[in-house]
């Protein structure tokens, strides 16, 4: 019974948007921002722990799962003619042009900025609606919720590290958006809270730095044990900006969510980062090397890393996740890596990355039975959200919707990987054909400064200071030769 009865406890939650505090037994006092009105309930939950050998499980959970897809036909979903596919390509262009000419206006006072933003959102609801398919709720989501939580975002890097680019902060306003879509799937408000924003940037502060070919294996592993000894709640002085950038953003979760209270949450983000080093073995020049022992496993380590990611977003989300929603969260997080891996597909074959999708092309082996697998996965995540009692039926569309588009323009981006068959099968499953689509995204890619002078013109047309959240007293310092003790202060510079 002892050994039962310890992974419970009665406790006293607060129902609101601040964050409590123990001020005696089975009592909190709420801190933070904006409370409201004063809600409690008291109930027996458990307190769920995410160890190494929870993550395994939830590993072999989503290695069987995936092997269950392994189905020779499509799943079901809507079918475009080529009518249809050519009515949404024309508006696309429309919409697409229309940007364009606001991006070529170059406005230069913060009132023209502001109007040009004002325009660009004011075109998106009529090419949503054709081009996209997408009904109004859908649409309001998109402005209203998830574009005010990019540009909050963006602003508030921008004003921190002037050096992040445009492709850094679109990176982390993915994440961010993953985040915000689970809040709203977990019964929470959708807004940009100091731990989304600082979880969301160590993608381009963390991952990427670990994704460097050009470092070393041992810088890498060493800046993980310092980083994980970081989120262990040690507290280095740290050695360069890049440190005091990891540090800082630790330190903002930490603020949110108290280490004696949600322990859980970083039990997560020690996950997430154990998952990041052992896919460490996917680069490395395409030889492959296992920190941990026990051999390498491709499928295991995108489970591992893609599950853990998406589990870490769900905690910063709401800490006390249900069975249910934790599975979710991590199945989620495996199929958005599967999915990044095939869109990187032909970029991991020439910087020599392993993954599932790199390693059949390597071998000359069609992609078409692998991708099936991803729409058939893609189906069972959806039924895994729909069980969910929260998230609106917009929301959850609209999620479906984002993951089968990614999973068709990455193959439209890729079509010399499979079979004329199966792109025969598939293209009808798009609402836009597949030339089209590649055509579209190597035109983009060739007009990024284009787009960065719009992206610039939307963080610059909002307030200096995003609602609600922290900026720090100054920017991050440039350079490498700086003092540890200066370095050190960044982590207490906080409005």
């Amino acid at each position: 019974m002892g050994p039962v009865f310890e992974h419970y406890r009665p406790i006293r939650l607060w129902i609101g948007d601040s964050v409590p505090e123990i001020c005696g037994p089975l009592t909190f006092r709420v801190r933070g921002r904006n409370p409201g009105p004063r809600h409690f309930v008291i109930l027996t939950i458990m307190e769920r722990r995410y160890s190494w050998s929870w993550v395994e499980a939830r590993v072999a959970e989503s290695i069987s799962v995936w092997n269950d897809c392994r189905h020779a036909f499509l799943p079901t979903s809507p079918r475009y003619s080529r009518k249809e596919q050519r009515k949404r390509e024309i508006a696309y262009d429309e919409g697409l042009r229309a940007v364009q000419r606001e991006a070529r206006r170059s406005p230069r006072t913060p009132a023209e900025r502001l109007l040009v933003r004002q325009r660009v959102v004011a075109l998106f609801p009529r090419f949503a609606a054709i081009a996209l398919g997408l009904e109004g709720q859908a649409i309001q989501l998109l402005t209203g919720n998830f574009l005010p939580v990019g540009t909050q975002l963006a602003r508030w890097a921008r004003n921190f590290d002037a050096t992040l680019g445009v492709d850094e902060s679109i990176q982390a306003c993915r994440n961010a958006w993953t985040a915000c879509g689970l809040q709203a799937l977990l019964g929470r408000p959708m807004e940009l809270t100091p731990s989304i924003l600082a979880y969301s940037l160590l993608y381009p502060y963390s991952d990427n730095y670990l994704d460097r070919p050009d470092l070393s294996t041992a810088d890498k592993l060493q800046f993980s044990e310092r980083f994980r000894q970081r989120l262990c709640g040690q507290l280095h002085s740290p050695l360069n900006p890049h440190e005091a950038a990891v540090w800082t953003m630790v330190q903002l979760i930490e603020e949110q969510y108290a280490r004696p209270l949600f322990p859980q949450v970083f039990d997560s983000l020690l996950a997430i980062h154990r998952a990041q080093e052992e896919s460490i073995a996917q680069l490395n020049n395409g030889v492959l090397f296992d920190l941990y022992g026990g051999g390498i496993d491709v499928l295991r380590i995108s489970c591992a890393k893609g599950g853990t990611s998406v589990l870490a977003d769900a905690c910063l989300a709401q800490p006390w996740l249900t069975p249910d929603e934790s599975r979710f969260s991590f199945e989620w997080g495996v199929l958005l890596q599967l999915g990044d891996d095939l869109q990187d597909v032909e970029a991991d074959l020439r910087r020599g990355s392993v993954s599932l999708f790199s390693r059949a092309a390597a071998e000359g082996r069609p992609l078409d039975s692998l991708v099936r697998q991803l729409l058939n996965l893609s189906l069972h995540v959806a039924g895994l959200m729909d069980r969910l009692p929260n998230g609106t039926p917009s929301l959850k569309n609209l999620l479906r919707m984002s993951w089968r588009s990614l999973i068709l323009m990455a193959v439209a981006d890729a079509k010399q990987l499979f079979s004329p068959a199966f792109l025969a099968e598939l293209e009808p499953c798009s609402s836009f054909s597949f030339d089209f689509l590649r055509d579209r995204n190597e035109k983009l890619a060739g007009r990024q400064a284009l787009y960065a002078t719009l992206f610039e013109a939307f963080l610059e047309a909002g307030p200096e200071k995003p609602s609600g959240l922290p900026l720090p007293d100054r920017s991050l310092p440039q350079g490498s030769e700086l003092p540890a003790a200066a370095l050190g202060s960044m982590s207490n510079s906080f409005a």
